[in-house]
């Protein structure tokens, strides 16, 4: 046989090779979805049958305002007992230095360290009123202590731990100095520009924080800005434009 015919026989015998394998193609591109679902059913099984054993399933967690930032309440706490431990020691010096003595001039003339008992409020307030005053205070730190599991402001955070910190430190005295529980005078021992607080009531570390503390948060809530850490924005105003309403 001549190598033209053997050419020849090999081209006619090639179409039928290509029509034979087709159909094998075809085949295994039909079975390739049969086993994508079946290892879709697999793991689906699989993940019921994890749900129903009781063991654990990892599922992606979904928010519609994205992850919250921690709650900010090792911040609150640690400036509460900063406060609160320079209130207390400050007082303890003021019993054991100034009680008995004179007023100390300090810078000029515009601190001065004098020794007070106050029955009343922070600046010398309310006097008289000392079981009322325990109580308010007792329930400003139950309220702090309700809302810091949702503190997430830094801001807030500083602003209430100074507000703790002052309110306990005051609590203290209220409680366990004389003349008694609920009834104890607060140690004042610093006066403004006057040695007898004649021109600013005598006041402590405990009222200052307070009153720090409580201008932080006013300025917060002026801000729009929310012990969550929710910042509140105006509403855009709607502007018809060519019969479309659109914001502004």
């Amino acid at each position: 046989m001549s190598d033209e015919s053997k050419a020849a026989e090999k081209a006619a015998a090639d179409p039928a090779e290509e029509q034979v394998s087709a159909p094998e193609a075809v085949e295994e591109a039909a079975a390739a979805p049969d086993e994508a679902t079946e290892d879709w059913a697999e793991k689906a099984s699989e993940e019921a049958a994890g749900k129903d054993s009781g063991e654990d399933v990892v599922e992606p967690e979904f928010s519609i305002t994205g992850s919250l930032p921690e709650p900010k309440t090792k911040t609150l706490a640690v400036l509460a007992g900063g406060v609160l431990a320079l209130d207390v020691l400050t007082k303890v010096v003021s019993v054991a230095f100034l009680e008995d003595a004179g007023p100390i001039k300090l810078f000029g003339g515009v601190l001065y360290l004098t020794f007070v008992r106050n029955p009343g409020a922070a600046f010398g307030l309310a006097e008289g009123m000392t079981w009322i005053l325990a109580l308010i205070a007792l329930g400003v730190v139950g309220f702090i202590a309700w809302i810091s599991r949702n503190l997430r402001s830094q801001g807030w955070a500083v602003g209430l731990g100074l507000v703790l910190g002052g309110a306990v430190g005051n609590l203290v005295d209220r409680l366990f100095r004389e003349p008694g529980p609920m009834r104890g005078h607060v140690v004042d021992f610093l006066s403004l520009f006057d040695p007898y607080g004649r021109v600013w009531p005598v006041f402590n570390i405990a009222d200052m924080a307070i009153v720090g503390g409580g201008a932080a948060i006013i300025v917060l809530a002026l801000m729009r800005h929310d012990y969550d850490g929710t910042i509140h924005k105006d509403d855009p105003v709607p502007v018809e434009s060519d019969g479309v309403t659109e914001p502004k």
